[in-house]
């Protein structure tokens, strides 16, 4: 899978760089147990752009649909993987706002239920806190028990379309911070265990209906196509699971 890496610590920082980690303007609401994020265009750019990512300019538009509505408009595509190579391509993990903590920490410092410590006094990474892994609803308190996840991993990215981005574009895709649905904590038994494979190849023990809409809501937000085995399970799954609204901002 691409770009899982150990948790790491409370955030000590105040409502700016809340307003940063998930974008400007969030009107939160709960659909069937189902975040959805309704983020508007200038909100994601300026968020973005506060994260130091550029957003190109024909860039954020918003999308919204139901779940199975969402999955049967997907474009599909043959994937392909040639000459995939995730650190030349994607980089690493950054620091974007320059505050010491890179987005990995940003992740854990988001999905912390309980305030963090920290393995310095400079609070760059995180040492414990409390997470749940959605995947199989576990906790964890020590971020060294958990990886950060691509909801859609980078290889499958690669595959989907990356391949033609610019490097920018790519780099971006691994840090985005602009939607909760793009990384989140996992054991390293799921992360393992997924690697990069598809809905159709894989699906977690718990919440599949939450993974089938966050991985639609990645693919729709970063205009990836899908394949014709991964867009048929994606159907089978969305018309098997109450039809949420997905709603996302287009970069």
């Amino acid at each position: 899978m691409g770009g899982i890496m150990p948790l790491g610590t409370f955030n000590h920082t105040g409502p700016f760089k809340q307003a940063r980690r998930r974008a400007v303007a969030v009107t939160a609401s709960i659909t069937s147990g189902l975040w959805v994020r309704s983020l508007s265009a200038t909100a994601v750019a300026a968020g973005l752009l506060l994260t130091g990512l550029a957003v190109p300019a024909e860039a954020a538009t918003y999308y919204s649909a139901p779940l199975r509505t969402a999955a049967r408009a997907l474009a599909v595509s043959a994937e392909n993987n040639a000459g995939y190579d995730r650190t030349r391509y994607f980089g690493n993990w950054l620091d974007t706002n320059r505050d010491c903590q890179n987005t990995r920490a940003e992740v854990l410092l988001q999905e912390a239920k309980v305030g963090a410590t920290y393995t310095t006094t400079r609070h760059c990474t995180v040492r414990t806190a409390q997470w749940i892994t959605r995947w199989d609803n576990r906790t964890h308190t020590l971020a060294s028990a958990v990886e950060i996840d691509h909801t859609v991993p980078v290889h499958e990215a690669w595959g989907s379309g990356a391949r033609y981005w610019s490097q920018a574009r790519r780099v971006a895709f691994y840090n985005d911070l602009g939607d909760y649905r793009s990384l989140n904590a996992q054991t390293a038994a799921l992360n393992s265990a997924k690697q990069a494979k598809g809905p159709e190849a894989w699906m977690p023990p718990a919440n599949r209906c939450e993974y089938v809409g966050n991985w639609i809501a990645v693919k729709i937000r970063w205009g990836l196509r899908v394949d014709s085995a991964e867009k048929a399970a994606l159907i089978r799954y969305a018309d098997s699971c109450p039809n949420v609204r997905i709603s996302v901002t287009k970069v």
